[in-house]
Parts: structure tokens; sequence; C-alpha cells
């Protein structure tokens, strides 16, 4: 005798995680879909229930009925604490009206270090930008609201303390006339930018997607990569070392104390994540140190 085996499927409710909004209702949906697999049909980051969910999650493993409700955020709300910083410093640098005095509205500095800074400044945050949209993958769901409100509010806060004292019509810095040396340190700079930039592509390539394999990451034909014989986080020492090079051609305090806050935050992180390394891989080299090589 034959029995015909029942097939439960699940009824998917789409809506938007701002305005609550019912993006699409999706019926029949297999019990054994993940939510990788409803996920790349729009190219968003999912959450049930407030709750963030992986790739992976198969959705009849979920706390859910056979009817189930996802949000989906919108990659934007990741962009907007990049972009918001990269804005703001060039509202300053363009003096738009109502920053400084009235007769200093959309003028320009004399001073080649300020327009360095700017290039500088920019580069950064685009290039936060674009890897945001073409390289990071975010293996951890989406964002918790509060924490993009604190990132925001720290990286438009500093962009517009560092911006204003840059970018001031009195402003002038101590390597004034002296272009070769503030281009030496903007070089620096960008020089590190790249590095950051390698060891994010290094770290993609190392698990490829949709993979659960984690593996330790070693120094690559890229010679940017191979600080990785001497530190866990090169992509934080890099940044490090591109926020020094901002600091000493711009002789601000206000970058100075960005720098500062950035380096201890970095630096938890990179603890966190070189002992995270440690308990999971036996074999993992005991050279290396956290974020600064032999000190850190």
């Amino acid at each position: 005798m034959m029995h015909n085996k029942t097939v439960v499927f699940f009824e998917v409710e789409i809506l938007d995680a701002k305005t609550k909004d019912k993006l699409c209702f999706l019926d029949k949906v297999e019990p054994n879909a993940t939510i990788g697999e409803i996920k790349s049909m729009f190219h968003k980051s999912p959450n049930e229930a407030g709750k963030s969910l992986k790739d992976e999650d198969v959705l009849q493993h979920l706390p859910v009925g056979t009817t189930a409700t996802f949000y989906f955020r919108d990659l934007g709300v990741f962009l907007t604490e990049y972009a918001g910083p990269l804005l703001i410093y060039l509202m300053f640098y363009f003096r738009v009206p109502f920053i400084y005095a009235p007769k200093y509205d959309f003028t320009t500095s004399k001073h080649w270090v300020v327009h360095l800074a700017c290039m500088c400044h920019s580069f950064h945050y685009v290039k936060r930008l674009l890897e945001t949209l073409f390289v990071h993958r975010f293996s951890h769901g989406t964002m918790p609201l509060r924490n993009i409100f604190k990132n925001c509010t720290y990286y438009w806060g500093f962009a517009a303390w560092m911006a204003y004292y840059i970018n001031h019509p009195l402003y002038t810095p101590r390597t004034s006339g002296q272009s070769s040396t503030a281009l030496m340190i903007s070089l620096w700079s960008q020089f590190c930018q790249i590095g950051n930039f390698s060891i994010h592509i290094a770290l993609r390539n190392l698990r490829p997607p949709g993979s659960k394999t984690r593996k330790i990451p070693y120094p690559t034909k890229n010679p940017f990569t191979w600080i990785f014989l001497l530190v866990s986080c090169p992509n934080y020492t890099y940044e490090l070392g591109s926020w020094l090079g901002f600091t000493l051609m711009t002789q601000c305090l206000p970058v100075a104390a960005f720098t500062l806050v950035g380096f201890i935050q970095m630096t938890v992180w990179a603890k966190g994540k070189h002992r995270s390394y440690l308990k999971e891989f036996r074999d993992y080299p005991t050279l290396r140190s956290p974020i600064l090589p032999f000190i850190l």
C-alpha cells in the first residue's frame, strides 16, 4: 500500500521594516527553503520578528507557524553612516552658506593641505561605500537600529568637527609652505587605504559565498597582505596608519581625537578577533599580535 506524503508549504509575507508596507506575499514556499534563497530575490537583508537571521537558516526550523512575516531592511541603511561624513565634509570644504561668515561663502582655501585633506577624506569614505556595496558580506544579518544611530552620530559628528576646523578660513596648518611634506604624508595615508582594501579583498576571498568553512587568513601574492605574518587584523593596522597620516598632515586636534577613539575601538575588536582565532585554530600562528606587531 502506498501512502501519500503530505507536504506543508509556508506562506511568507514580506514587509518593509521601516514603513511596514507589504512588499509581496509568497505562497507555497517549501519548508526547506533557506533565508538566503528568500533574501536573494530582494537583494536585501531580512529580519524576522526583530531578530537577525542568517542566510543558511532553514524556514521550517524557525520558530514560526505556517505563516511567517519577514521585515526587509534596505542596504541603504548601511550606507547612511558612510555617505553622511562624505557629504558633511564637502559642505564645509565648499563653505556653503550659514557655516562660516557670509563673506567666506563658497570661497577656497589658499593652503594645499586643505585640498589634500579633502581628497584623502573623500577617498576614504568613497572606498567604504564601494566596499559596502561590492566587497563586504554581512554574515550576521542586519544591524540593530540603535547601533545605526550610534554609528551615524559617531561618524557624522566627528566629520563635522574635523571639517569645521580644517576648512575654516582662519585655519593655518603647521605644514603651510611645505607642500612636499604634506604630499608625502597624504601619499602614506592613501598607501594605507590601499592596504586596508587589499585585506578586505583577501578576507572576502577566504570564504566563498554560502560556505560555512572558517580558515586562517594567510598572506597572498599581494604584498599588502604580507602583514598577516605579524598581525591578526591588518585591516585595522592599515586603518590606524591612514588616520595617523591624516592627523600629521592636518595638525588638527579633532582629527587626533578621532584617530585616538578609533584606535581604542579597533583594538577592542582586534583583540576579540585574535582570541577567537586562538580558540578556534590550534595551529594558529603564535607570532601574530592583534593589531600592532610585537606590541599590541
